[in-house]
């Protein structure tokens, strides 16, 4: 099952980044992309990277594509693979990137039909910033991408697998529940956490005379940098995957009480104890190859 052209609807961060892979590595014939936003379809003809682009008619080239990628905000995924799946062409593929799994699958699922296939992908790749312009080719190089078929047919799920590996992902396979619940340990409730976090040091800035801001240090910043994610993205991920991100805010309370205790009694063993067991999470970050040793993060800032 070859794909020679490839739709992708939404022209933001990932669908950009997707585009402009496949159009670099040779990874298909053409590339079309759709998106809702008039600015983002002309930011996109000015860029060069799609073969064509249609401004909210994503059924426009889905008659026409092997593979049909949806890079839209999650709680809209759903009313938009409600368009184009009448109109996808026998044998085509959909899939996705959203980084909650269960509830996408519940919703496009009953929408297919017999001759086209859905296989649910989430590549683990991104940066704070959003749009066309801050998308690039190499965002998912060495990258994971995880595909949770589901029951999918497997020449579907290995079409999907290789083109992911021709971008440069590192592609693993596992069902929807194991995906949404490690997720929202390792990325959800990461970001849930910073957007508390920085919203108290606004708080902060009555009594602080300003000075919060003025004198960040390193871990305020990378806060900032995941608290300034695109906010209607990470709204319909949290609703989305709430039982998941539950169990795991749950988790983190009763850990975040422990270090309370430890610090209101002055047990510095427990702390000591946390904090070297913790620490070793980054050495093995490292060394997976899923961030820089280098100082700053390896970041330009």
């Amino acid at each position: 099952m070859g794909i020679d052209k490839i739709l992708i609807i939404g022209g933001g961060l990932i669908g950009s980044s997707i585009a402009r892979a496949a159009k670099k590595i040779g990874a298909v014939d053409k590339v079309y992309v759709s998106d809702k936003s008039y600015a983002v379809c002309r930011s996109i003809e000015r860029l060069g990277f799609a073969d064509g682009v249609s401004e909210n008619s994503p059924e426009f080239y889905a008659s026409e594509a092997d593979l049909i990628v949806l890079c839209v905000p999650p709680g809209v995924m759903a009313a938009v693979a409600e368009r184009i799946v009448p109109v996808m062409k026998r044998g085509s593929i959909l899939t996705d990137v959203a980084s909650i799994k269960g509830d996408i699958i519940n919703k496009i699922a009953p929408l297919m039909n017999s001759e086209i296939h859905f296989v649910p992908g989430h590549p683990i790749a991104g940066t704070e910033y959003s749009g066309p312009e801050a998308g690039f080719a190499e965002l998912f190089k060495d990258r994971w991408c995880v595909l949770t078929p589901d029951g999918a047919d497997e020449l579907a799920v290995e079409t999907v697998k290789l083109f992911w590996e021709g971008i440069g992902s590192q592609v693993v396979v596992m069902d929807s529940v194991r995906h949404d619940i490690v997720l929202a340990a390792t990325s959800h409730v990461p970001h849930l956490i910073a957007y508390a976090l920085v919203g108290t040091a606004v708080d902060m800035e009555k009594v602080t005379n300003n000075e919060v801001v003025k004198f960040s240090a390193g871990g305020f910043r990378d806060f900032t940098r995941i608290a300034s994610s695109d906010p209607v993205m990470w709204r319909d991920i949290f609703l989305a995957n709430r039982d998941a991100t539950l169990e795991v805010v749950d988790r983190f309370i009763e850990d975040l009480s422990a270090l309370k205790r430890a610090i209101r009694w002055k047990d510095g063993d427990a702390l000591l104890e946390h904090f070297a067991k913790t620490r070793d999470i980054r050495r093995r970050i490292v060394d997976a190859g899923q961030d820089s040793p280098e100082p700053n993060f390896g970041r330009d800032d």
